[in-house]
C-alpha cells in the first residue's frame, strides 16, 4: 500500500513516499481504509524531532483519521466490516497519511453522516483540544465569560462555538484575515488584536482566558489582569509557560490534547445536530504532504488541511 513515512527525524524533506505492507490487525484492533488523515501541528513536531512522543521509525504520520473499517482482529465487540469511522489515533504509532492505518478499536467511533466522510478526520483532536482547554481543564459554565486570545485558527473556531452552547459570553482576537469567521463562529465581540489593546479593549473580567496563539511571554502575563479572582488561564501552546497569578487564585493550565472517545463522540452528535461546523480548507493529494509541512515550516498553512490517499 502507499504510505508517506520518515525513516530519520528532520525537515519536510524526510518525509517520502512509500510502498509498505499492508498492516494486519491483532487483538483490540481494527484495519481502516482510509478516506483522509488531517494535517496537524504535532505532525511536524514529531517528524522534526521536536516532541517528546516515543514514536518508532519509520513513522507515518497523520493521527487523525477518518475512513470504513476492513479488518477486524480478535476481541473487538461493538464495531463491523463496511463501518464508517473516525478517530484520534495514538500518536506514538503509525497514523493515517496511507492507504490503511491499524488503530485500536477504542480509539474510533461512528463518523458523521450529516458531511462527507474525508472532511470528519478534520474533526478528533482539534475539537477534543477545544472542549478539554474549556470545559475540563477550564471549568466553564453557563453564564460565565471567556477570552479566546488567538482565535482565528481551526481549534479556536471550535471553541467559539462550544462555549456559545454552552451558554458562556466570549470574547475573541483575531487578525484581520480570520475576524469574520471568528465573528460568525458565534463570538460576542471580536477585538483585532493587530490594531488593539487587549486590556483596553475588553469590558470586565473574564472566568477563563484561554490562549491558542504564541504571543510574547510579558505580553501573556500580563494579560493574566483579564482573569477574576480565582479564575483560570489555560493554553494550548505547551512550548512556552502558562502564567498563573497566586495573590488572587488565579490557576495555571497548559492543555495536550488527550484520547476521550465518549467525547469525540458527543462532538459527531453536535456535527450531525447542525451544532458543530467542521471546517476544511484544503484538500490535498498523499503524496503532496511533504510539500505541505515544507509550506507549514514556511509558516504559509491557515486553515485545516486534509490528505486524501
Amino acid at each position: 500500500m502507499k504510505a508517506v513515512q520518515f525513516h530519520e527525524v528532520g525537515g519536510p524533506e524526510v518525509l517520502e513516499e512509500v510502498e509498505i505492507e499492508q498492516p494486519t490487525p491483532g487483538a483490540g484492533q481494527v484495519r481502516v481504509r482510509v478516506a483522509a488523515s488531517a494535517y496537524n501541528a504535532a505532525d511536524a513536531g514529531m517528524r522534526g524531532g521536536f516532541l517528546p512522543i516515543p514514536i518508532a521509525l519509520p513513522h507515518v504520520p497523520g493521527y487523525d483519521v477518518s475512513g470504513t473499517i476492513d479488518a477486524i482482529g480478535e476481541d473487538v465487540d461493538g464495531l463491523a466490516v463496511g463501518d464508517a469511522v473516525i478517530g484520534f489515533l495514538p500518536m506514538e504509532r503509525d497514523g493515517g497519511a496511507a492507504e490503511y492505518v491499524i488503530a485500536p478499536a477504542e480509539a474510533l467511533v461512528p463518523a458523521p453522516t450529516s458531511i462527507p466522510l474525508p472532511d470528519a478526520a478534520a474533526l478528533p483532536s482539534v475539537a477534543l483540544t477545544a472542549w478539554q482547554a474549556l470545559f475540563d481543564d477550564g471549568g466553564l459554565r453557563a453564564g460565565q465569560r471567556v477570552l479566546i486570545v488567538g482565535a482565528g485558527g481551526v481549534v479556536g473556531k471550535y471553541a467559539i462555538q462550544l462555549a456559545k452552547r454552552a451558554g458562556v459570553f466570549v470574547s475573541a482576537t483575531a487578525s484581520p484575515r480570520s475576524i469574520d469567521a471568528v465573528r460568525a463562529a458565534g463570538a460576542d465581540q471580536v477585538i483585532d488584536h493587530t490594531d488593539a489593546d487587549l486590556l483596553a479593549s475588553v469590558d470586565g473580567q473574564f472566568d477563563v482566558l484561554l490562549n491558542l496563539a504564541p504571543i510574547d511571554p510579558e505580553q501573556f502575563a500580563a494579560d493574566v489582569a483579564a482573569v477574576r479572582d480565582g479564575g483560570v488561564v489555560v493554553s494550548t501552546t505547551a512550548f512556552m509557560a502558562t502564567p498563573d497569578d497566586e495573590s488572587r487564585g488565579v490557576r495555571a493550565s497548559t492543555v495536550f490534547v488527550l484520547p476521550n472517545r465518549e467525547r469525540l463522540a458527543e462532538l459527531v452528535s453536535l456535527v450531525d445536530d447542525s451544532a458543530l461546523t467542521v471546517e476544511v480548507t484544503r484538500r490535498i493529494p498523499l503524496g503532496d504532504l511533504p510539500a505541505l509541512h515544507a509550506e507549514a515550516e514556511a509558516g504559509r498553512i491557515a486553515g485545516k488541511v486534509i490528505v486524501l490517499p
